[in-house]
C-alpha cells in the first residue's frame, strides 16, 4: 500500500485513510491511489463498507496552490487528471462513509461528496471556494453538490465560496451526522458497521440502483468543468486569486 494512503480492516469495515498530513492536499496521484484501493476493496468479500478518513488536521484542503506553477486539473504523463481519476471513485461498488474533520475545501469537498454519507464535527469547514480563486468548480461538484443539498444551497456555496461550519453542513444536509471531534472516526466506523450488518449482495444491488447513471453524468460534468478551468486559468483573475490565496489576503479581481 502507498505511504500516502493506508487501508485497515475492522470486521467487515475497511478504513481507507489519506496520509498526507496536515492538509492532505489532493492531486491526480492521490486520487488514483484512492480509486485503486476502492477497486481492490470491491473485490474483497470481507469488505462490506468503507470509511474514508484522513490523518492530520484536515480531511482534505483541496489542491495545493501554494506554488506558483501549481495547476489543478493538469494531466500527468499518462494523460490522467484529478478529474478523470475522480470518475473512478463514482464507480466503486461498496458504501462509503466519510469522516470529515478540519477542512473539506474545493476538490476536498468533491472527495467528501463522493461518499454515500458524511460524519463531521462542529470544527469542520466545508467550502466550494473555486470562484474565490478565479476558477470554475471541478471534481464533478456542479452535479454532485446540487443533488446532495439542493440547487439553491449549492448555488450559494459556489457563488460566495463561503466556508460552512460543521454545524451548518449538518443543518443543510451536507453532513449526515454531527459528533464531537474526538468521536469522529469511531462514529463513522459505527455507521459503516451498521451498514455492514445488512445483506452485502442486497446492499451493493440497492446502491447500484440508487446511483445508476451517476458515473456517466459525473464524467460529462468533469469534462465540461475541466474545459472551463483551462479557459479561466489563463486569466488575470485566476493569477490574482491563486496569488492572494498564497499570500493569505483578499483577492482584487478585475474581470479579465
Amino acid at each position: 500500500m502507498s505511504a500516502e494512503i493506508s487501508v485497515t480492516m475492522e470486521g467487515h469495515v475497511a478504513i481507507l485513510a489519506l496520509c498526507r498530513p496536515p492538509n492532505n492536499f489532493i492531486d491526480t496521484l492521490l486520487t488514483g491511489q484512492i480509486a485503486d484501493a476502492l477497486e481492490r476493496l470491491d473485490e474483497a468479500p470481507a469488505c462490506r463498507a468503507v470509511v474514508l478518513a484522513a490523518e492530520g488536521k484536515h480531511f482534505c484542503a483541496g489542491a495545493d496552490f501554494s506554488q506558483a506553477n501549481r495547476r489543478a486539473g493538469d494531466a500527468d504523463a499518462s494523460g490522467r487528471t484529478i478529474y478523470t481519476e475522480g470518475v473512478r471513485l463514482l464507480r466503486s461498488k461498496k458504501p462509503i462513509v466519510a469522516a470529515v474533520q478540519g477542512a473539506a475545501i474545493g476538490a476536498g469537498l468533491g472527495l467528501a461528496v463522493v461518499a454515500d454519507f458524511r460524519v463531521t464535527c462542529a470544527e469542520a469547514r466545508f467550502a466550494a471556494n473555486f470562484t474565490r480563486l478565479g476558477y470554475h468548480p471541478g471534481f464533478g461538484l456542479t452535479r454532485s453538490l446540487p443533488r446532495l443539498i439542493g440547487a439553491q444551497k449549492a448555488h450559494l456555496m459556489f457563488m460566495t465560496g463561503r466556508r460552512i461550519t460543521g454545524e451548518e453542513a449538518h443543518a443543510m444536509g451536507l453532513a449526515d451526522m454531527l459528533v464531537p471531534h474526538a468521536e469522529l472516526r469511531a462514529a463513522a466506523c459505527a455507521l459503516a458497521a451498521e451498514i455492514a450488518e445488512a445483506a452485502p449482495l442486497a446492499i451493493t444491488a440497492t446502491r447500484a440502483t440508487l446511483r445508476a447513471g451517476w458515473d456517466a453524468e459525473y464524467e460529462a460534468a468533469t469534462a465540461h468543468e475541466l474545459a472551463e478551468q483551462a479557459r479561466l486559468r489563463e486569466t488575470a483573475d485566476f493569477r490574482e486569486g491563486t496569488l492572494a490565496s498564497r499570500e493569505r489576503r483578499q483577492p482584487r479581481f478585475i474581470g479579465a
